[in-house]
């Protein structure tokens, strides 16, 4: 992921779009790394949810890397996209990606692979049902 596509598009569904707002900065001014990985835990549960059929929770959450700063004001828009689906957990990809102030070209900001379980009535982990499955 740390090399940049000459001509990078998102890949997956627009999950999420957010404006970076002030209160979201660093001490130095940029967007707040863990903000950013709060969005894309949302992301990524919406996702996750729509295959798990209801309630999950974020288990774990795979290696990232930020590629490019996040300015306030910038639309903040994550894509996600499903990796695997197991008895009672979900493989989420999870990108993130800005327009260039300059030319509006879309800019990737980072990915991350988010990992969820579903969770039954009784706040246990669940199977999934799967479609065809009785």
């Amino acid at each position: 992921m740390t090399d940049l596509d000459m001509n990078p598009t998102p890949q997956g569904e627009l999950s999420l779009q957010a404006v970076a707002m002030p209160a979201d900065t660093n001490p130095h001014g940029d967007i707040f790394g863990g903000w950013l990985m709060s969005q894309m835990d949302l992301a990524g549960y919406v996702t996750a949810c729509d295959v798990a059929g209801g309630r999950v929770a974020t288990v774990a959450v795979e290696g990232m890397v930020f590629l490019t700063p996040v300015h306030v004001g910038a639309v903040v828009s994550c894509y996600s996209d499903i990796l695997e689906i197991g008895r009672s957990s979900v493989r989420v990809i999870v990108e993130v990606w800005i327009n260039s102030r300059q030319d509006g070209e879309p800019i990737k900001v980072t990915e991350g692979t988010f990992i969820y379980v579903a969770i039954g009535g009784d706040k246990r982990t669940r199977a999934i049902q799967r479609p065809g499955s009785a």
